[in-house]
């Protein structure tokens, strides 16, 4: 009889523990979208992510952090060949390959513009590796639970050296 009452408790403990399991693990799946992400923020200061100890890497960081200045953000389609191959490879899917391709792209909507000293976006980092650059930029979106709300997230742009110019180009757009 004894023995019974025993067993009978220790049941007992253990569905009271499996069930305050279950609603823990309840209140974490719900309560994830609160407490799932840290903002996005830059990793240092524009002049220092282009710097690198190897000199290459170091001209490669800079041509594409001119470009996106002078270029893109500056709109000064007239600089795309000091930029860009005329084979320029282009493989967002919205813009076509060839820097003449790239130059009538961003000409529909890009106007010439004062050209500022740093890339107005939020940079994370630029990384170079071999004959690659790449970029990551702080991107602001709504909350399609929420409209009301914002979040961040991260933009990659990544591009191929070649003979001191831009060759080719990803990124993660879609159609």
């Amino acid at each position: 009889m004894l023995r019974n009452s025993i067993i009978h408790k220790e049941k007992q403990l253990v569905m009271k523990y499996l069930f305050l399991t279950i609603v823990a693990l309840l209140i974490l799946q719900f309560s994830n979208k609160s407490i799932a992400q840290l903002p996005v923020k830059t990793l240092a200061q524009q002049s220092e992510l282009i710097k690198s100890n190897d000199a290459t890497l170091s001209k490669n960081k800079k041509l594409v952090y001119d470009m996106w200045r002078e270029f893109l953000e500056g709109g000064h389609m007239e600089l795309a060949e000091k930029y860009f191959a005329e084979d320029y490879k282009q493989h967002n899917p919205l813009a076509g390959t060839g820097r003449k391709a790239l130059v009538d792209f961003f000409s529909r909507f890009s106007k010439p513009k004062e050209i500022v000293d740093s890339i107005k976006s939020s940079v994370v980092a630029i990384v170079a590796e071999g004959d690659l650059v790449m970029l990551s930029f702080v991107r602001e979106m709504t909350d399609p639970a929420d409209k009301t709300k914002k979040y961040t997230t991260t933009w990659f742009d990544m591009f191929r050296i070649e003979n001191g110019k831009i060759a080719e180009h990803w990124d993660c757009a879609q159609k």
